[in-house]
């Protein structure tokens, strides 16, 4: 094989562990996590688009969501499956590329759509009475394109800085899926310039949406602690804290990927922390979503109910 990139072909994705004892297990744990999470994301996908009570801000934005993270997860949880069941999982070098372009765009996009949700929760607990004007549904659609735009550029700029490299004979990739780290090993090249723009999108993809997060809550703290009435105050906190949980998993796991220096986390270590935000918070978003929501368990019943006398 030559330096050349365009003679590279194909990539070996080496799979979350080369123990032959768990592969069977692993892919049947990650087969019902792949079920559990396209059923759960779908279902709440259904719900939305079909009880008008539900169309409002909050649950548009939630509806993005679950279509973000079914997308995403069925990005890579298919080839992560083959990983466990075949001796070679090859990938071709446009299908590594494409799958690289669409993680990061589904990625970058639910980082962005997060800090929506969390400046949508903040109208709605501090400035109630603007909410309606200031969740319009002309400002939700601008907050949604900015949230596609965002992920289309960052994956964009990652797959650019990737398709860029010259690869070298090993063309094994230390993951279960095309990912911008493994990728970067396996340069004949330098990829100081590759890394810098890693370092800097993702920044800019965690730091943007963190600081819109932080100041949401920190606002929304605020004035739960000005309620006197114990059960406002309980529900406030309710409202806010499922959105918590997901964010700190999702932006936790990623930055300690991405912003860290390798000798820190080996890629090996590496894998196992890119399942939290690849497997876990894809699906427990619909369960913790649907399970803490009362809006959500109505329109479930009367879905249930209108299907049962139908």
């Amino acid at each position: 094989m030559t330096n050349k990139n365009s003679a590279v072909t194909e990539f070996i994705l080496a799979g979350l562990t080369d123990q032959l004892g768990l592969q069977i297990p692993l892919f049947f744990l990650f087969l019902c996590f792949c079920v559990v999470t396209g059923l759960g994301n779908l279902d709440l996908i259904t719900l939305i688009g079909l009880n008008s009570h539900l169309n409002t801000p909050k649950y548009f934005f939630l509806f993005n969501l679950s279509l973000i993270d079914f997308c995403y997860s069925t990005t890579i949880t298919p080839k992560m499956l083959m990983s466990f069941v075949s001796r070679k999982n090859i990938i071709l070098h446009a299908g590594c590329m494409t799958q690289l372009f669409f993680f990061c765009f589904f990625v970058v996009s639910e980082c962005f759509i997060l800090s929506a949700m969390a400046y949508d929760r903040y109208v709605a607990i501090c400035k109630p009475l603007l909410y309606t004007v200031t969740m319009s549904p002309q400002v939700c659609f601008l907050l949604l394109l900015g949230v596609y735009v965002m992920g289309f550029s960052g994956a964009m700029a990652h797959t650019g800085s990737i398709v860029s490299l010259n690869f070298c004979a090993d063309n094994l990739v230390n993951h279960f899926m095309c990912d911008i780290l493994p990728l970067l090993e396996l340069s004949c090249n330098s990829t100081y310039v590759n890394e810098l723009v890693v370092y800097i999108v993702v920044a800019i993809v965690i730091g943007m949406p963190i600081v819109t997060i932080f100041i949401s809550y920190g606002l929304i703290l605020s004035s739960i602690l000005h309620v006197r009435s114990t059960e406002g105050r309980s529900k406030a906190f309710s409202t806010c804290s499922s959105l918590i949980i997901m964010v700190s998993l999702f932006f936790g796991s990623g930055a300690f990927m991405y912003l860290k220096p390798p000798s820190i986390l080996p890629l090996d270590q590496g894998k196992i922390t890119s399942l939290f935000y690849i497997t876990v918070v894809p699906m427990l978003n619909p369960l913790i979503y649907s399970l803490r929501n009362k809006d959500v368990k109505v329109a479930l019943r009367k879905t249930l109910r209108s299907k049962r006398f139908s």
